[in-house]
C-alpha cells in the first residue's frame, strides 16, 4: 500500500491580492472620496460634529431596538426587565442625542477628554512598568501625547465640544482616505 503525502505549498500572498487588484481602481476612488469628505468635515467641523453626535445617536437607537429584541428572547422576568430597561435607555439616549445634538456632543466631549486623560496616564505607567530593552520611551511618548490631548479638550471644555469631534471626524477620514489612495496605487506597483 502507497502512502502519497503531499507537501505544504507555500503561502502565496501575491495570488491572495489578485481580487484587490483588479478593484484598485475602486480602492483609489474610495480613498478620494474620503480624503474630499474629510476635507468638507475641515471645512465646517461644527457641522461635522452634529453629524458626529447624529451618528451615535442612530447607532444608540439600534443598540436598544436590539437590546429589547434581546429582551423579549429571555425566559426569566428579572433579566427580561433588566435588558428591557438598558434597551429603553439606549432608546431614550438616543433620542435625546437629536433633540439636543450640541448638548450631546458636550457629554461626549467630556467623555472623550476624561478617556484620553485616563488614557494617557495609564500608557505611562505601563511604559516604566516595561522591561529593560523595550523602547519604553516611545510608549510614554505616546501616553504623554494622549494625555496631553485630553488636558487641552477639557481645558477648553465646553467650547471645545462645538469642533473636537468633527475635528476629529475629519482628520480620521482624510488619513484613512491617504490610506486607501497608498494601497490603491501599492497594488499597482506590485503588478
Amino acid at each position: 500500500m502507497t502512502s502519497t503525502t503531499q507537501t505544504p505549498q507555500p503561502f502565496d500572498a501575491a495570488s491572495g491580492l489578485e481580487p484587490l487588484r483588479a478593484k484598485r481602481g475602486w480602492i483609489i476612488g474610495l480613498g478620494i472620496v474620503y480624503v474630499i469628505a474629510g476635507l468638507i468635515a475641515l471645512g465646517s467641523i461644527v457641522t461635522a460634529t452634529i453629524a458626529t453626535v447624529f451618528v451615535v445617536g442612530i447607532m444608540m437607537l439600534i443598540a436598544g431596538v436590539a437590546e429589547v429584541f434581546h429582551a423579549c428572547q429571555i425566559k426569566t422576568w428579572g433579566r427580561f426587565l433588566l435588558w428591557l430597561l438598558l434597551g429603553a435607555l439606549y432608546i431614550i439616549a438616543g433620542f435625546l442625542t437629536f433633540e439636543n445634538p450640541l448638548l450631546a456632543a458636550a457629554l461626549l466631549t467630556l467623555l472623550l477628554g476624561v478617556s484620553l486623560i485616563a488614557s494617557g496616564i495609564m500608557r505611562i505607567v505601563l511604559a516604566f512598568g516595561m522591561k529593560g530593552g523595550t523602547p519604553w520611551i516611545w510608549v510614554v511618548l505616546s501616553g504623554a501625547i494622549t494625555l496631553l490631548l485630553g488636558l487641552i479638550i477639557l481645558a477648553h471644555w465646553p467650547v471645545s465640544s462645538l469642533y473636537i469631534l468633527g475635528l476629529f471626524l475629519g482628520i480620521d477620514l482624510v488619513f484613512a482616505g491617504a490610506g486607501w489612495i497608498a494601497v490603491g496605487f501599492g497594488l499597482g506597483r506590485r503588478a
